[in-house]
């Protein structure tokens, strides 16, 4: 009896987590697309009002140069409009785990510059993104190594 019992439990044990664990690969690509559509919208198209639907009730911004909330959010990319029209950013790898989605982009604010390199880190709460922080790097004309920033 012990016998059938461990094979009844091994094969039901996956079927009863393999539901949870698609439903949290989901979540995760459901949270990197809502990302990558939120950061083209507000940084590549500048458009405050497409990009604001990606956003929860409270953002909380941790890039000293923004502020707080949606307004914030809004007069930043205001501020990219007028500084930087050509500014343009390129996404090049994803990772999500949790409620947590991190990029890690190329940024080029002027035509014909190097550009930055920059690690941009989300939080989000129920598919709407909450919390932002980011870490900028200068792209450096040489380097001391081969393997270049991206």
């Amino acid at each position: 009896m012990k016998k059938i019992t461990a094979i009844v439990v091994m094969i039901l044990f996956p079927m009863l987590i393999c539901p949870a664990f698609a439903a949290s690969v989901a979540t995760l690509q459901e949270n990197k697309e809502a990302v990558i559509a939120f950061y083209n919208a507000a940084l590549n198209q500048k458009d405050f009002n497409a990009a604001e639907k990606y956003l929860g009730a409270r953002y909380i911004q941790h890039n000293p140069l923004a502020a707080d909330g949606a307004e914030g959010l809004k007069d930043y990319i205001q501020f990219l409009r007028e500084r930087y029209p050509d500014a343009h950013s390129e996404i090049k790898r994803v990772f999500a785990e949790g409620d947590y989605v991190i990029l890690h982009v190329h940024a080029i604010r002027e035509p014909g510059t190097r550009g930055m390199a920059i690690v941009d880190i989300f939080r989000l709460d129920n598919g709407k993104i909450v919390e932002h922080w980011d870490a900028i790097q200068e792209i450096p004309e040489k380097s001391a190594n081969p393997n270049g920033m991206f």
